[in-house]
């Protein structure tokens, strides 16, 4: 009895999956976590090019010395703990508020909202810089309605203020745009029923839009504490870490140990190790804690 030759169709659709899957891991593996290894095996040395030396676990024993470090990571801190929630509930708010099909205009302010997260990281410095200069344009309203100008790049608490203005200006739009994406697969019926049953706005809000968001606002709580922690161009281009370190990022340390000062890849190394270790930390208890399901 002949038995066809071939493969079964099950196969074939395993074999494809394979086929689209491999070159994607391929380039994942190369370009993040190939370079995640060397950089964890250049932290264990020290030296520059061909003059790298074993130094084990040294670096990072200086990192619990290093105070410049723990002040970098103060700062970040402070962007994190206050810049990502005032963002994400403002996205969210205006996410819910744009989802309204009664509103007209929508697509107008959608697009006026996210065009900040389309604006260069370089030029949206420059303008925030112009518009907190001492003669630029907020201290001029200040002074015209009364109240004394503020030296905004002068004091660390106005500089930092200024980082998280810019910020919550750029990435509120873009973080806005995956909240109005997962309302666009709520039945709208939902919010219909429950005017019907006399529910207000902020009603409906809290018992249908949040809870069935909550995948999608952890994923974005994840991407933006992500790249708070990673947060490197507002600190150099808008600030440049002044006045003195008190609005330095981690990564802009990193940058500075790295190029600026003299150069020192393998602490430098050590560091941005302690800052994935961070990142992949708060991630875990993020998606431990906003999971629940059975």
């Amino acid at each position: 009895m002949n038995r066809k030759k071939g493969l079964t169709l099950q196969k074939k659709k395993l074999l494809t999956g394979w086929f689209f899957v491999i070159p994607a891991t391929a380039f994942i593996f190369l370009f993040s976590f190939y370079p995640m290894l060397q950089a964890f095996i250049l932290s264990l040395h020290r030296g520059v090019g061909q003059n790298l030396s074993w130094n084990g676990f040294a670096n990072y024993t200086r990192i619990l010395k290093d105070r410049v470090f723990f002040q970098t990571m103060r700062n970040t801190f402070v962007y994190l703990i206050i810049q990502v929630p005032i963002m994400l509930l403002l996205a969210l708010i205006l996410a819910s508020v744009l989802n309204n099909r009664s509103l007209r205009f929508r697509g107008l302010f959608r697009t006026m909202i996210f065009l900040p997260c389309a604006t260069s990281l370089v030029s949206y410095s420059m303008i925030f810089r112009s518009m907190f200069a001492n003669d630029g344009f907020v201290n001029t309203m200040l002074r015209g309605v009364g109240m004394a100008p503020v030296g905004w790049f002068q004091s660390g608490t106005a500089a930092r203020a200024v980082i998280i203005i810019a910020l919550v200006w750029r990435w509120t739009g873009y973080n806005m745009v995956f909240y109005l994406a997962g309302m666009q697969s709520i039945d709208y019926a939902l919010y219909e029923s429950a005017k019907i049953d006399g529910a207000s706005v902020f009603a409906s809000f809290r018992h249908i839009t949040v809870p069935l968001l909550r995948p999608t606002i952890l994923m974005t709580a994840i991407m933006s504490i992500s790249g708070t922690l990673q947060l490197f161009d507002e600190s150099v281009n808008l600030t440049n870490g002044g006045p003195g370190r008190e609005t330095m990022t981690m990564s802009h340390y990193i940058y500075n140990t790295s190029f600026v000062q003299s150069p020192n890849f393998s602490y430098a190394a050590a560091v941005s190790v302690v800052i994935l270790v961070m990142i992949a930390v708060l991630s875990f208890i993020q998606m431990k804690v906003g999971d629940k399901r059975d």
